[in-house]
């Protein structure tokens, strides 16, 4: 007596790709986390970065209200948004209220 035949195969399925790792700009550079006493009086006035640095400002706790001097645009910065500032472009900083916030500093352009 035999048993049943297992001559049936499932259809092969290609093994998953592993995904492709995209190597994101990483800073070369971060200040210290300053809070609203810390925060220095240079953020606090307009100011620009050098040609070819990019800024992205990360606040901890807190919102900061973050201008661009050219275009006037005010951008409420959380922990959810951060500020990304381009080479050269003038802008400035003010906390509102309470916060923990440093600036990390890349020669491309990071991500958001």
């Amino acid at each position: 007596m035999n048993g049943p035949s297992h001559s049936h195969r499932e259809p092969q399925t290609p093994p998953e790709q592993a995904p492709v790792a995209v190597a994101l700009p990483q800073p070369y550079r971060s200040t210290p986390v300053f809070d609203e006493i810390s925060l220095p009086a240079a953020l606090r006035s307009a100011h620009s970065l050098k040609a070819g640095t990019w800024g992205r400002i990360c606040v901890i706790e807190g919102q900061l209200k973050l201008t661009y001097c050219d275009t006037h645009e005010q951008v409420l910065l959380s922990p959810e948004v951060s500020g990304l500032i381009q080479p050269q472009q003038l802008h400035f900083v003010e906390p509102l209220g309470p916060i923990k916030m440093r600036i990390d500093f890349f020669d491309t352009q990071p991500d958001g």
